[in-house]
C-alpha cells in the first residue's frame, strides 16, 4: 500500500507549497482544509506486547511495547510464546492470562509491520505513503491514522477499547484543527469497520443531527476492496486454516483465526437477509440475554437462490463429504475394509453386506452464504468438528446479538455527500470449496479436496474442469468475489453514465462511452462495450443526480488484486484527478473527464525506444540529470502540470 495516498492528500497541500509535477495553481484555499483518515484492512496494524513473558529455550522474550504483529523473528524462535500474545479467548475475547496486545497508535502503527533491513520492505504498508507526503510538504497534522485491534468483533472494539468513541473524536479534532472535512479512505475489512462506525454514530447524536454531524465532518468516503457481502477466504480460513504467508501451519493458523472474534466479522452472507433496525442500547436495561438478539430474517425466493442472478452466489459456497456411519465405524481400518470387500465377494447383491456398503458412501452437505450467516453450517458439523461451538457462541453473541447491528447483512447506501467504491476485477477468485474430514484431531480435522474459482465469465474447478453453477460475467479481485465487490452498483441511481478509459496514459482514441443507462435496484449493470485483450482498463459508473447534491461512482479495474490495488499507480493518478476537480473553483462537471490522460509528474515521462525520443513530446522532454542511470530517468516534463491540469476542468 505504498502509493494511493498521495491522491488525495496532495489536496492537503499549504498554498504555495511546492508541486512539481503534482498541480497546483488554483485560487482556492479550501484543499488546504481537508485532513486524510486511513481505516487500514485486516492484519494491517501493528500489535505490541503489554506484558513481561518470558520464553523458555528461546532467547527471545517479550516485554511491554515489543512488537506482536508482526515480529518474525520471534515467530521463529518462540512460536509457543508468540501465540499466548496473538491468541484471544474465543469466548469472551480476552488476552491470555500470561501475555497480551495491544494496537500501536499514530501512523507508526500502519507503516511496516515488521520494522527491519530485510523484514521492513516486505512488511511496509504505509512507509512509501508517508515519503510521498514529506516531498510534497504535507503538514504532519493532515494525516491522521485510525487504527484498531483488527482481532476483535465490533462491538468489543467500542467496548475494549472504545474505539468508535474515539473515531468520532479523531474527525471532530481534525475539523477544528484544520477548518474542513475529512476524506476517509478505508480497505477491505476497514470498510467494515466503518460501517459500524455510522451505525454507531446514530445511538450517539440526535437524529437531527445525524446528516448535520455527516456533512460537516466527512468530504468523501472512498471505500477499495470492500468486502460488502463478505468473503469467501474467511470461510477457508475457518475450516482450514490460511497461513497469510507466515511459518506456521495451516492448523496452526486456524486455531489463531478461529480465536479471533473479527473472523466472523468476513464470512459470506446473503443480500435477502435482513435484521431489524431497532435501537438496541434503549432496551438493553433488565432484560435477558436473548431478547438482545436481532432478528433475521432471510426471504425464500427464486432471485435469491437462482445462480444466474446478481448478486448470488455464482455456486454453492460450502460441499462437506461426511460418513454416513459416525464415530468409530466412519474410519476403519485397512483390516475392516479387506474384510468387508472379502464377504462381499461371496455374497449375493443383494445382501445385507452388500447394502450396508452402498448406504455406507459419504453424504454431501451443502451450504449456501445463507446458511453460513444464520449458522445452520457450524451446527450440522458440530458432530465432526469440535470448534463449531466456539463459532456459533461467536455468531450469537458478536453479530446476531450486537446491540448497534448485525454486521451479517446488506449494506444500504451510506447518507454521504461523495462516494467512490473502487474494486478490481477479473482475476482468479475463489467462490466455492468442497472439504471432507481427515479423520485427524482438531485443528487438521478437515481437508479441502477442490475449490471452485471465477476467472473471466467461468467457473472452473482447482483442476481445470468447468464447475457447476452460473458465473457472473466477471470475477472478483483474487480475494473477494465479483458479487460481494460489486454489491455498491445497488448505490447507483437509475440513470448511470458508463465510461470505460484504458489504465494507462492515453490520448483519448480507445475512450467508450454510454450516457443515461437504465439501471434497475438489486441488478448488475454490464457495460457492453468494446474491449482490447491487450489493454487493461478502468470502467466508470457515475450517478449524480438521483440524489441531490451528492455523487456515487464506482470504479473497475482490470486485473487489480486485493492486496496490491492501493499499490497502483493508475489509482493514485484518478483519485488525486477527481479529487483536484471536485474543489477547483472552474470545474464545469459533476466528475472529471476521462477524455485523455497524459503525464503529471516527472515519473511519468518514459524513453520510446521505437521513436528514440521521450514518450508524451508535447509535455515531456530529455533533460538529463546527474545520478541519472538510463534514459526514462532523464524524461521529465517540460513545465509544471498546471496548465494540462486545467484540461481536466472540461
Amino acid at each position: 500500500m505504498n502509493e494511493l495516498l498521495v491522491c488525495f492528500l496532495l489536496l492537503l497541500l499549504p498554498v504555495g507549497g511546492r508541486t512539481d509535477g503534482g498541480g497546483g495553481g488554483d485560487e482556492t484555499n479550501y484543499y488546504a482544509k481537508l485532513s486524510g483518515v486511513i481505516i487500514p484492512g485486516f492484519a494491517s496494524t501493528q500489535l505490541r506486547a503489554w506484558s513481561v513473558l518470558d520464553c523458555p529455550y528461546s532467547p527471545f522474550d517479550f516485554n511491554p511495547l515489543d512488537s506482536v504483529w508482526l515480529d518474525t523473528t520471534k515467530l521463529f524462535s518462540a512460536v509457543n510464546c508468540w501465540l499466548k500474545c496473538i491468541l484471544l479467548d474465543p469466548f469472551n475475547q480476552t488476552d491470555h492470562p500470561e501475555c497480551k496486545s495491544r494496537p500501536d497508535s499514530g501512523l507508526s502503527a500502519i507503516t511496516e509491520l515488521d520494522p527491519g533491513y530485510i523484514t521492513g520492505p516486505l512488511s511496509s504498508v504505509w512507509k512509501e505513503w508517508l515519503k510521498w507526503c514529506v516531498e510534497f510538504g504535507i503538514e504532519a497534522n493532515a494525516i491522521i491514522a485510525a487504527p484498531y485491534d483488527w482481532r476483535l468483533p465490533p462491538s468489543m472494539l467500542q467496548q475494549r477499547d472504545l474505539y468508535f468513541h474515539k473515531l468520532k473524536l479523531t474527525f471532530e479534532t481534525a475539523l477544528k484543527l484544520r477548518g474542513g472535512p475529512s476524506l476517509v479512505f478505508a480497505h477491505s475489512m476497514g470498510n467494515n469497520v466503518f460501517r459500524y462506525f455510522l451505525e454507531w454514530l446514530k445511538l450517539e447524536v440526535a437524529p437531527k443531527e445525524y446528516t448535520i454531524w455527516l456533512d460537516q465532518h466527512i468530504l468523501a468516503y472512498f471505500a477499495v476492496g470492500a468486502p460488502l457481502l463478505g468473503a469467501t477466504e474467511s470461510i477457508r480460513a475457518s475450516l482450514s486454516g490460511v497461513t497469510f504467508g507466515l511459518p506456521i501451519n495451516e492448523g496452526t493458523a486456524r486455531l489463531m483465526y478461529n480465536s479471533f472474534g473479527s473472523s466472523m466479522w468476513l464470512n459470506p452472507f446473503s443480500h435477502c437477509c435482513k435484521s431489524d433496525n431497532l435501537q438496541w442500547k434503549k432496551y438493553f436495561e433488565n432484560k435477558d440475554e436473548t431478547d438482545r438478539k436481532h432478528k433475521y430474517k432471510c426471504e425464500e425466493s427464486k432471485k435469491c437462490s437462482d445462480y444466474s442472478i446478481w448478486p448470488n452466489w455464482p455456486t454453492d459456497l460450502i460441499n462437506i463429504e461426511v460418513p454416513t456411519f459416525r464415530g468409530e465405524k466412519a474410519y476403519p481400518t485397512i483390516e475392516d475394509m479387506a474384510s468387508q470387500t472379502t464377504q462381499n465377494a461371496t455374497s449375493s447383491p443383494t445382501s445385507s453386506s452388500s447394502r450396508n456398503m452402498e448406504c455406507g458412501r459419504p453424504t454431501i452437505m451443502t451450504f449456501s452464504p445463507k446458511e453460513v450467516s444464520d449458522g445452520t453450517l457450524f451446527d450440522a458439523i458440530q458432530e465432526f468438528d469440535p470448534d463449531s461451538r466456539r463459532l456459533i457462541h461467536q455468531l450469537v453473541t458478536y453479530y446476531q446479538g450486537d446491540p448497534v447491528l448485525n454486521p451479517l447483512t446488506p449494506w444500504d447506501r451510506p447518507p454521504l455527500k461523495n462516494i467512490f467504491c473502487i474494486y478490481g476485477i477479473d482475476s482468479k477468485t475463489e467462490v466455492g470449496y468442497y472439504f471432507a474430514p481427515t479423520g485427524k484431531p482438531y485443528p487438521d480435522n478437515w481437508l479441502i479436496t477442490d475449490i471452485i474459482y471465477e476467472y473471466e465469465g467461468a467457473l472452473l474447478s482447482r483442476s481445470g474442469n468447468v464447475a457447476t453453477g452460473n458465473a457472473s460475467w466477471s470475477s472478483g479481485d483474487g480475494v473477494v468475489p465479483y458479487n460481494s465487490l460489486s454489491w455498491c452498483k445497488n448505490w447507483l441511481g437509475p440513470k448511470v453514465n458508463i465510461t470505460r478509459a484504458p489504465q494507462a496514459e492515453h490520448d483519448g482514441s480507445d475512450v467508450q462511452v454510454r450516457l443515461n443507462v437504465d439501471h434497475e435496484k438489486e441488478s448488475d449493470i454490464l457495460p457492453n462495450m468494446k474491449r482490447n485483450p491487450r489493454v487493461k482498463y478502468i470502467t466508470y459508473y457515475e450517478d449524480s443526480e438521483s440524489i441531490p447534491g451528492s455523487r456515487t461512482a464506482v470504479w473497475e479495474l482490470d486485473k487489480a488484486n486485493h492486496r496490491n490495488i492501493v499499490r497502483l499507480q493508475v489509482l493514485m493518478r484518478e483519485l488525486w484527478l477527481q479529487m483536484w476537480h471536485d474543489i477547483h473553483p472552474h470545474a464545469k462537471s459533476k466528475f472529471v473527464t476521462k477524455a485523455r490522460r497524459g503525464p503529471l509528474r516527472d515519473v511519468d515521462c518514459y524513453w520510446d525506444y521505437a521513436k528514440a525520443r521521450c514518450a508524451w513530446p508535447d509535455h515531456c522532454e530529455y533533460r538529463y540529470a546527474f545520478g541519472d542511470v538510463h534514459l526514462g530517468q532523464s524524461c521529465r516534463l517540460k513545465n509544471s502540470s498546471s496548465d494540462l491540469l486545467l484540461e481536466y476542468l472540461k
